[in-house]
């Protein structure tokens, strides 16, 4: 195996393959969805929504296909960088990450989040254009970070799926933020969610061992930057306290407090919840009470006939009328996330989150 004190030589050419590909994939469906949403009036976003909803859930889904495809592939060629065989429990249901936004909520509903956005604004007498405009980029953020979750949350799912990776190291996507910065580099166990916000592009890098801040060094990064890029990254007061010799870590925790940062499903930063929420502050965005908890969780293959159904014990009326006929389960499909969440308040092995990554079906 590598030793513990460098990656494996091709491992980042890899990783940075990965990400290159995710990019694209994210750019072409941003551009495709942002053709298409010129098509809406002006003057009724919401109205006229539904002239473009069709085609933009059809391309949206099939980036999402796309990005999820090839996950588990990705883990086991880095396994045999390592200089180790792939030891996986099953193989990782990738489809399932293109059939729901990456909290649970159902796409259609997610991606007409802009448009009803867009009309509430021309409603409360913002010029129709400059609303129209605003309303495209919440729909390239909505995207962008949709078509990277579903390359990361598989990721991660192929990562405690496969028994030979100790865990992961987080390689940044350059030009990044501070929060992002801050964490490069570091290892994480196999169970941990992929902290992100909107537009974030950073990807794993599946490790065997446990060689911690060696992927990417966050003041090799500030160093890189000259002195006015600093300041607009890290803050002018920031970027100063850095080049005098402080904390990169400590600086950006204390004046920023990491915030924006959220896990890639399970997770929503403030912003997209209000985002999300067509602007509105209050209430609760796609959580389910289960045994007194707010947990994320989704319906989509949770029937007779899903993936997630059958194991949940969903069960057929007999019935064959519309939507009747196929019960859904009783127990809700918790998000991968969640899983993770809970993990670690429960305290599971690895063996147990493989079980119920296999239960909620994203292991077959």
């Amino acid at each position: 195996m590598a030793t513990s004190t460098q990656l494996p030589p091709d491992l980042r050419a890899l990783a940075q393959a990965h990400r290159v590909r995710q990019q694209q994939l994210a750019m072409a469906a941003t551009q495709q969805t942002a053709r298409l949403w010129g098509l809406l009036d002006q003057n009724d976003p919401a109205g006229s929504w539904s002239s473009i909803a069709p085609r933009i859930l059809q391309l949206i889904v099939a980036a999402l296909l796309e990005a999820s495809r090839g996950s588990q592939d990705y883990v086991s060629a880095a396994v045999r960088m390592w200089g180790a065989d792939p030891d996986p429990a099953g193989q990782v249901a990738e489809w399932t990450f293109a059939q729901t936004a990456s909290d649970g909520r159902p796409l259609d509903t997610l991606l007409e989040q802009p448009a009803l956005e867009a009309q509430a604004f021309v409603d409360q007498g913002m010029d129709q254009r400059q609303a129209k405009t605003i309303g495209q980029r919440h729909l390239d953020r909505i995207v962008a970070t949709q078509v990277a979750d579903a390359a990361r949350v598989p990721t991660g799912v192929a990562q405690v799926n496969d028994r030979s990776i100790r865990g992961w190291i987080r390689m940044l996507t350059p030009p990044s933020c501070s929060r992002c910065v801050v964490l490069a580099g570091k290892f994480y166990a196999v169970n941990a969610g992929f902290d992100r916000h909107p537009f974030d592009d950073c990807v794993h890098i599946p490790a065997a061992e446990h060689i911690p801040d060696l992927a990417t060094d966050p003041k090799a990064y500030f160093d890189s930057l000259d002195e006015p890029e600093q300041d607009r990254v890290f803050t002018i007061a920031g970027a100063k306290a850095i080049r005098d010799g402080a904390d990169i870590g400590q600086v950006v925790n204390a004046r920023r407090g990491a915030t924006g940062i959220g896990y890639a499903a399970g997770r929503l930063t403030a912003e997209e919840r209000t985002m999300l929420r067509g602007g509105r502050q209050r209430g609760r965005l796609d959580t389910i009470r289960v045994n007194g908890r707010d947990v994320f969780a989704t319906t989509e293959a949770s029937t007779t006939r899903g993936v997630a159904g059958v194991r949940l014990g969903a069960k057929e009326t007999g019935k064959k009328t519309a939507g009747s006929r196929y019960r859904r389960a009783q127990i809700p499909r918790l998000m991968p996330e969640q899983l993770y969440l809970e993990a670690e308040r429960l305290g599971w092995s690895r063996d147990e989150i493989v079980r119920q990554l296999k239960r909620f079906g994203y292991i077959l």
